[in-house]
């Protein structure tokens, strides 16, 4: 078990920072780097600390947007789990495995990976609550089957994985998020799915190649926080809503911050339905269809997010779907955006901006645009070493 103490590691940040920002002779590289640290309060939280594998259930309260912090995956009463063994067994997971430590184990549980890992799951993993997949300081890949889903689960981080050519699945059966063996339907072929989730935290990913789309959050989901992930290479990115039908959706919130979304991505960056999206800080580079759409009356606040139109194609970053006969109900509003190469962003008429309403441990500070390549410059997985900061 790891104990800490929140204000003790305030200051060894804080001192961290002071380090860093005064060592003279530094490289440009290195520079922009720590500039992007300080501006990026994710990672601000926790990348600066050179103990940070010492610390790894830190990182649990540097979280923001609509998951809130994520201490719930803290305590006392936390299971350290090490992932030895990249095989999987989709009934009957062999402790050592990544699926025993997902699915199996009924605590809060924080998953590491002992060494670089080529995961191929045999069926999709069902992660249980209170659940931390942390592959921090090793290349974990779960790629060229089955992929993950957030099942009727509360209080999940997936942190620093790449996923990718992930293919649809037959039903069938399959360990479930309670340690239970369950029938499973059909599943697309997606890398993240979320149904029926709440309090889900995705970061510092990378995501691309996918059968059908790469994150979806879906039948009810909310509480949402997506940040720091590079999407690429993909036709349906993210799809936030389960259809035009599914009105649960209306309570759907989720927060975008730091997502660094193409080259190579057509549309869903991302499509809403029903509810509510708050997109800020992100990078757009090129989209071939649309960057943001949506249809069923659904509300979104872009902010500060930096949009470069394709040199061919649609310029525009928006699209909507005109259904049910309700005309221009979306309330898709632009504040503070930035558009290069042409861009341009089609805002509802009339009406406010609708704001987030983030409670205290939500809330952050918006930055200006002009900083978003140095923000999202380290989307994705992060590269850490055994002797450098990450």
């Amino acid at each position: 078990m790891i104990s800490y103490n929140i204000n003790i590691n305030y200051w060894r940040f804080a001192l961290a920072i002071v380090v860093v920002t005064f060592i003279p002779n530094l490289s440009v590289a290195k520079q922009s780097k720590i500039d992007g640290l300080k501006m990026n309060v994710i990672d601000q939280c926790w990348r600066l600390n050179p103990e940070w594998r010492m610390n790894r259930p830190q990182l649990a309260t540097c979280s923001i947007g609509y998951t809130g912090k994520m201490t719930n995956n803290t305590g006392k009463d936390l299971v350290h789990y090490e992932v030895i063994d990249p095989s999987d067994d989709p009934i009957s997971p062999k402790p050592g495995t990544l699926r025993y430590g997902a699915s199996v184990i009924q605590s809060k549980v924080w998953i590491t990976f002992q060494k670089d890992m080529h995961i191929k799951l045999e069926r999709p993993l069902l992660i249980s609550s209170f659940t931390t997949i942390d592959g921090r300081g090793v290349n974990v890949d779960i790629a060229e089957n089955a992929c993950l889903m957030i099942f009727k689960a509360t209080n999940v981080i997936i942190h620093n994985i790449r996923l990718h050519h992930c293919k649809p699945q037959a039903p069938g059966v399959v360990m479930g998020p309670e340690g239970k063996v369950i029938p499973l339907g059909h599943v697309d072929g997606d890398a993240i799915r979320l149904v029926t989730a709440s309090k889900i935290w995705i970061d510092h990913n990378t995501l691309y190649n996918c059968q059908d789309g790469l994150l979806d959050v879906t039948r009810g989901s909310t509480d949402v926080t997506i940040s720091n992930n590079w999407f690429r290479n993909q036709d349906k990115v993210m799809l936030l809503g389960h259809d035009d039908g599914y009105i649960r959706d209306q309570n759907m919130k989720v927060t975008l911050v730091y997502n660094h979304f193409g080259p190579n991505c057509n549309q869903r960056m991302p499509r809403i339905r029903h509810g509510y999206a708050h997109v800020v800080n992100n990078l757009y580079l090129g989209w071939v269809q649309y960057a943001i759409g949506g249809s069923m009356r659904p509300s979104l606040k872009s902010e500060a997010n930096l949009f470069i139109a394709p040199t061919k194609g649609s310029k525009e970053v928006t699209w909507r779907k005109n259904s049910h006969g309700n005309g221009d109900a979306w309330k898709f509003y632009s504040l503070k955006d930035a558009f290069e190469n042409g861009a341009s962003f089609t805002m509802t008429k009339g009406g406010h901006v609708p704001k987030p309403n983030y409670n205290e441990e939500q809330r952050f500070s918006v930055v200006n645009v002009k900083y978003v390549r140095l923000l999202t410059r380290s989307s994705g997985v992060l590269r850490c070493t055994a002797t450098s900061l990450c």
